[in-house]
């Protein structure tokens, strides 16, 4: 699933390309992807132009004239700028064309991916008006992280993949910051000191940081908006590598369960 730093790469391939283009025609070949798509958009879309792309947590947010198209990638979803006369292809579920003969179109294979309409300000849309702060932002720091565990028995890594605490932080790079804090994942929140919880917020904003540097991390279907992988893969020290050294001390990486995902760490170095 496309996390943060796949989220950001997309976002960053693509509004260079249509940050201030007007739209021509939404073209939907599908009636639902995760939730329906509104049909209307087809006839009060074209005019409008694009102003600007952001992302929020992992939603993409195309401010328009009049209101903001959100965005969601899902499971497996892509987004490319293509000449508009492009054929589509199997799972290209929606087109946003634009006066100057170029695309954005959107691809999901499983349509969990999103496309919805806010006419008023999207961070009071429901998906968005709850999310904590962003990893990378200055209101994110361990302080913050240390007072929201305070007597919170949840184990670490699904505490800090709470989108109400901060956003975007997901299985992968979730276990790869605990990695370099040298936190174990399954320690209650509430057990870890203000200390620990610094060098957990100090390795979550590098471990992101890196993430997008190399355009994300490519599991298995994750493509940036050029269909290039994402190169943070080849970095990673514990994720996926059950049974394989630890890097730092060659004792083998163990996998457990927690909150229904697989999470990886190492025995030794975690404590």
């Amino acid at each position: 699933m496309p996390e943060l730093p796949e989220v950001e790469t997309t976002r960053r391939g693509i509004a260079p390309l249509i940050a201030g283009c007007q739209i021509a025609e939404l073209i939907l070949r599908v009636d639902k992807l995760r939730w329906p798509l509104d049909q209307s958009l087809c006839q009060s879309l074209p005019g409008q132009t694009v102003i600007s792309v952001v992302r929020r947590a992992k939603y993409l947010l195309l401010s328009c004239n009049k209101g903001t198209l959100i965005l969601h990638l899902g499971m497996s979803g892509s987004l490319r700028v293509i000449d508009a006369e492009s054929t589509e292809n199997k799972h290209d579920h929606v087109d946003l064309i634009f006066t100057n003969g170029s695309c954005l179109r959107f691809n999901d294979p499983r349509k969990f991916g999103a496309l919805l309409w806010c006419a008023g300000d999207a961070a009071d849309h429901p998906l968005l008006n709850k999310l904590g702060p962003e990893p990378l932002s200055a209101e994110f720091s361990g302080d913050l992280l240390w007072s929201a565990s305070r007597n919170r028995k949840i184990a670490v890594k699904p505490f800090v993949m709470d989108q109400k605490q901060v956003v975007g932080v997901g299985n992968i790079y979730a276990s790869e910051a605990l990695f370099r804090a040298g936190i174990r994942p399954d320690v209650a929140a509430g057990k870890i000191s203000r200390s620990r919880y610094q060098q957990l917020v100090a390795a979550i904003k590098e471990i992101l940081a890196e993430a997008i540097e190399a355009g994300g991390t490519t599991i298995s279907d994750f493509r940036q908006s050029d269909g290039k992988p994402g190169y943070f893969k080849q970095q990673l020290q514990v994720y996926g590598r059950e049974g394989d050294a630890c890097p730092h001390c060659s004792q083998p990486i163990s996998c457990i369960r927690l909150g229904q995902r697989s999470t990886y760490y190492c025995q030794n170095c975690q404590r």
